[in-house]
């Protein structure tokens, strides 16, 4: 299956996507590579041109742009931590698994979460212009995909899918805040132009 019609199918029709994701492989150097490292550019690259070649226009001051070596670097480190994200919240997913009656299976969870991230990265595109970045938040859908997969490849029990979406998801924000407080140490206080 191409990259869009997956990306396509799993935003659109999630419900007959996630059967179709379960009898796929899920190692991770193909997921890694064919999907995750793909879309994963997204919202680095547009996130790299929205704040160091578009701008930020501030009435009365201008157009305010990160430096582009700044920029740049900025758009890596978000990228590869990207990986390292996706990575360590299938570990959660796959050790939770048990605590909500599920099959513990490494590559299942690691296509779930991958998969589940699919609106976050597609918002990215959002980036590219500062003023829209608002519309990000549409990656929120994210959420009901994991909803919706966690059943089908982690064979979790329906009414156990909540509270196992709600563990997945407070633990991926706890991962987010820290990477990103990673990131923002290293990128702390950007000169702007």
């Amino acid at each position: 299956m191409s990259l869009i019609d997956r990306v396509k199918n799993i935003i659109l029709t999630p419900k007959t996507e996630w059967p179709v994701i379960d009898r796929e492989p899920g190692d991770v150097p193909y997921i890694f590579t064919n999907y995750v490292a793909i879309l994963a550019a997204i919202p680095a690259i547009c996130g790299f041109i929205g704040m160091s070649i578009v701008g930020i226009s501030l009435p009365g001051m201008g157009t305010i742009r990160m430096p582009v070596a700044s920029g740049l670097l900025n758009a890596v480190v978000s990228y590869l931590l990207t990986f390292i994200t996706v990575y360590v919240v299938a570990l959660v997913v796959d050790a939770l698994a048990p605590t909500f009656s599920s099959r513990k299976n490494f590559e299942s969870a690691l296509k779930v979460t991958a998969y589940s991230f699919t609106p976050f990265w597609v918002c990215g595109s959002f980036l590219l212009i500062p003023g829209l970045r608002f519309l990000t938040i549409l990656g929120l859908y994210g959420l009901y995909l994991l909803w919706l997969g966690l059943p089908v490849l982690m064979k979790s029990p329906q009414e156990k899918s909540i509270g196992y979406t709600a563990a997945v998801v407070i633990s991926a924000i706890v991962i987010v805040i820290v990477l990103g407080l990673i990131q923002g140490a290293l990128f702390a206080n950007p000169r702007m132009m």
